[in-house]
């Protein structure tokens, strides 16, 4: 019985180690760019209703200690913050996302980069599908990017939303 409990045990040990290999193997091309990695993050988080997102493609692009940090008013009407785990961000609008429909595009870019750390403010406009022309939502989500000398490593999103009150500037909007 001990030899089989071992046995087990060693054969779901390799099993994940092999998967885990093939998950880098997979999506390794997706993040050795400063413009993969954000291209790839605007891809799988979008999706037209009803399409299921590659939320573990999502996972792989953030380091394991990553945030996700939504601004807005709270109930008091002051500016807050709220700290997500991508898994948090995927229990929180993994669902809605599927169920509304959702495509995220990047329309602007400023990167400051200082040796392996990068910050992007990377604008973006929200359609609940493809094919929509206006979109329902703008905002600037602020990303902090780590290269470890063999990949781009979503550290934070942070970001808001854009309002009447609060206009982007037009610094991070794309030239005319």
């Amino acid at each position: 019985m001990k030899n089989i409990t071992v046995l087990l045990l060693v054969s779901c040990i390799y099993s994940i180690t092999i998967n885990a290999q093939n998950t880098n193997e997979m999506y390794h091309s997706k993040v050795q760019t400063l413009d993969s990695t954000l291209s790839t993050l605007y891809a799988v988080i979008s999706g037209e209703k009803g399409e299921e997102r590659d939320w573990e493609l999502f996972t792989y692009l953030f380091h394991p200690e990553a945030r996700l940090i939504p601004t807005g008013r709270n109930e008091e009407g002051l500016f807050d913050a709220r700290f997500l785990t991508p898994e948090g961000y995927i229990d929180r609008s993994g669902k809605w996302l599927v169920e509304n429909g959702f495509f995220e595009k990047e329309i602007n870019r400023v990167v400051h980069t200082f040796r392996n750390i990068t910050q992007v403010f990377s604008t973006y406009e929200s359609y609940r599908s493809e094919a929509d022309d206006v979109p329902f939502m703008r905002g600037i989500n602020s990303i902090q990017l780590l290269n470890d000398g063999e990949r781009w490593w979503i550290i934070n999103i942070y970001w808001m939303q854009e309002s009447e009150a609060n206009p982007i500037p037009n610094d991070y909007l794309p030239p005319n």
